[in-house]
C-alpha cells in the first residue's frame, strides 16, 4: 500500500504565521506613510494581500510537485539561463534609489536576484549531490558550485545590490560546510574572499559610509547615522509589551521604509520585546524544522536542496534582524515573508513550497 504523503505541519504552521503578522504590520507600518504619498492608505496593504494570494497558490503547487523532478539539468541550467537574462535585462531599466535592481511587466516589479537565490541552490544541491564524494577536490566538485555562484553575484553586484551578493555567498558556503569542505579549502575561501569583499566596500564611498555610521552613528545623527538611530529608538522605545498596534511613532516619517527593510523596527516598537520575540521564534523553529527535513530527506539532493532554502530563509531574517538592531551595517535585506514586496516573498513562498515538499519524502524508517 502507498503511503500517504504528509508536510511537515509545524513548518507550514510557522509559515502561515509569519504571512499573518506581514499583512498585519505592513497595513500598520505603510497606511500614514501611503496616505500622505498616494492618498491611498490601504495601498502597500493591498498589493502585499494581492502577492499573498499569488504565493500561497505558488507554495500550494510547490507542494504538489515531487522535488526530484528538479534533478534535472535541462530544468536547472534553463533555469539559470533564464536568470541570466533577466540579470541583464534589469541593467537597462530605469534605476530606483540610483540602483537598477528592478524591472516592471504589467504593472508589476520583478526582482531577478531573488529567483537568482533559488537558482544556485538548486545547481549546488545538484553538484553536490554528485560529486561529493569528492569534495576535497577543488576543481572536480567545488569549482563548478563556485564558477556559477561567482557568475551570478558578479551580476547582482552590477545592479549594485552588495546585501543579495553576500547572502548567496553565505548560502552556498553553508552547503559547501555541509558537503564536507575540507577546513584546507574552506580557509583557503575566506583568505580569498576577505580581501575581494574589503575592497568592494572601499571603492563605494556610500559603503564605507554606512560602515562608519555602524560603528559610530551618533558621528552623523542627520546623515547616515539616520536609518541605525531611528531603528534603535523605535526598537528601545517598544518596551517589553509595545505601543501598541498601529500606536507607534517612529513609523510616522523618521524610520526610513518601515513597511520594507525596517518592518522588524516597527514590531519591536508596537508589539514590544513580547512581538519581536514572537517573530524570531517563527524563524527559529523554520530553521529547527528545514534542518530537520535536511537531516530526514530520502536523498543527498533532497538533503541539500532543504538545506539552502532553510539557510536562505534564515540568513536573510538574520541579517535584516541584525540590521534593524544596529549589529551589521545597514543593508537592503527585507524580512523573508513579513517585508513588503512581491519578488521576495513569491520566491520565499516557492522555496518553502519545496521545502514541504521535501519533508514528505523521509528516508525510510524516520519518523
Amino acid at each position: 500500500m502507498a503511503r500517504k504523503l504528509k508536510s511537515d505541519r509545524v513548518l507550514f504552521s510557522a509559515t502561515v504565521l509569519l504571512l499573518c503578522i506581514s499583512l498585519v504590520m505592513v497595513y500598520s507600518a505603510s497606511a500614514v506613510v501611503a496616505f500622505q504619498r498616494y492618498n491611498q492608505p490601504y495601498l502597500f496593504l493591498t498589493k502585499q494581500a494581492m502577492w499573498t494570494v499569488i504565493g500561497c497558490i505558488v507554495l500550494w503547487g510547490a507542494m504538489k510537485v515531487d522535488y526530484r523532478s528538479y534533478r534535472n539539468e535541462m530544468v536547472i541550467w534553463g533555469l539559470l539561463g533564464l536568470v541570466a537574462v533577466m540579470l541583464l535585462a534589469v541593467l537597462f531599466a530605469s534605476p530606483i534609489n540610483g540602483t537598477r535592481r528592478w524591472f516592471g511587466i504589467g504593472g508589476l516589479g520583478i526582482q531577478p536576484s531573488e529567483l537568482a537565490k533559488l537558482a544556485c541552490i538548486l545547481f549546488s544541491a545538484l553538484m553536490l549531490e554528485r560529486r561529493m564524494h569528492r569534495i576535497n577536490e577543488f576543481t572536480y566538485a567545488v569549482l563548478p558550485v563556485t564558477v556559477v555562484a561567482s557568475a551570478l553575484i558578479g551580476l547582482i553586484m552590477l545592479q549594485p545590490d552588495f546585501g543579495t551578493s553576500m547572502a548567496i555567498l553565505a548560502i552556498v558556503g553553508i552547503m559547501l560546510f555541509a558537503a564536507g569542505l575540507p577546513y584546507r579549502l574552506l580557509v583557503a575561501g575566506v583568505a580569498v574572499l576577505l580581501p575581494a569583499i574589503g575592497a568592494l566596500v572601499w571603492m563605494a564611498p556610500y559603503r564605507w559610509a554606512r560602515i562608519i555610521a555602524f560603528l559610530y552613528p551618533e558621528l552623523d545623527p542627520q546623515g547616515t547615522g539616520f536609518q541605525l538611530n531611528q531603528s534603535l529608538i523605535a526598537v528601545g522605545a517598544g518596551g517589553e509589551f509595545g505601543r501598541g498596534l498601529m500606536a507607534g511613532v517612529q513609523k510616522l516619517f523618521y524610520l526610513p521604509e518601515p513597511h520594507t527593510d525596517f518592518i522588524f523596527a516597527v514590531i519591536g516598537e508596537e508589539l514590544g520585546l513580547i512581538g519581536a520575540t514572537g517573530v524570531l521564534l517563527c524563524f527559529a523553529v523554520i530553521a529547527w524544522r528545514g534542518l530537520r527535513v535536511a537531516l530526514r530527506a530520502e536523498d543527498q539532493f533532497g538533503s541539500f536542496l532543504a538545506l539552502g532554502i532553510t539557510a536562505m530563509i534564515g540568513v536573510q531574517a538574520l541579517i535584516n534582524m541584525s540590521v534593524v538592531l544596529g549589529l551589521v551595517p545597514t543593508k537592503g535585506i527585507p524580512l523573508p515573508l513579513v517585508s513588503a514586496g512581491g519578488s521576495s516573498l513569491l520566491i520565499n513562498l516557492l522555496g518553502m513550497g519545496v521545502l514541504l515538499n521535501v519533508s514528505q519524502h523521509e528516508a525510510p524508517g524516520m519518523s
